[in-house]
């Protein structure tokens, strides 16, 4: 694992980091962890002068707008989709000028939102990830970002999931073959480095 290079402009894009997230049990690190090494490239992003993306989940009380469709989740529910909303941003991630808050409906960050917008706008053509599910929430929106030609780099300790198995195969087998995996401190080097 190393990541080579990160382009001029480079987005950090955070997935569920939510209160909600911080009760789960999560392998193979903590999510207290997972925040921790999220802030600090939060911060390192932001003193870039590099667009701090924060993508949170939340759906209608009611569950209207969740998204439908025919699964054993749906089945055991009673046939509905349940309501799901993970909470506010966690802090120390929350009210920072600047960022970009995305909410979204469904597991990936792009579809039925702006996140392609607000990054197109920004001229990024780079983004860097890392949150909460590697398997869920960062992997759907590895995907759609890959497939919309983005650059993606993992930071791939400053993500997680609930299953350690699922987490080790996303960082293993797939980011492999649509970007670069590194960890928190290959990415901040070179941050630093193309700040110099």
């Amino acid at each position: 694992m190393a990541v080579t290079v990160l382009d001029d402009k480079t987005a950090l894009v955070l997935i569920d980091l939510q209160t909600s997230t911080l009760a789960a049990a999560t392998r193979p690190y903590p999510t207290v962890d997972v925040v921790a090494r999220a802030a600090e490239l939060a911060d390192a992003f932001r003193a870039a002068g590099a667009p701090v993306v924060l993508v949170r989940m939340a759906t209608s009380p009611d569950g209207a707008d969740a998204v439908p469709g025919r699964s054993e989740a749906v089945r055991l529910a009673g046939g509905r989709a349940r309501p799901y909303d993970l909470g506010p941003v966690v802090e120390p991630l929350a009210g920072h000028d600047g960022d970009v808050l995305v909410t979204k409906r469904n597991w990936g960050a792009f579809h039925g939102t702006d996140l392609d917008v607000q990054l197109r706008r920004r001229g990024v053509t780079q983004i860097v990830l890392g949150g909460i599910a590697t398997s869920l929430g960062v992997e759907s929106t590895a995907r759609a970002a890959h497939e919309h030609g983005y650059h993606l780099t993992f930071a791939v300790d400053a993500m997680t999931d609930i299953d350690e198995d699922a987490h080790r195969h996303s960082v293993s087998y797939l980011f492999p073959l649509i970007g670069e995996p590194g960890t928190t401190k290959e990415i901040l080097a070179l941050l630093a480095a193309a700040r110099a």
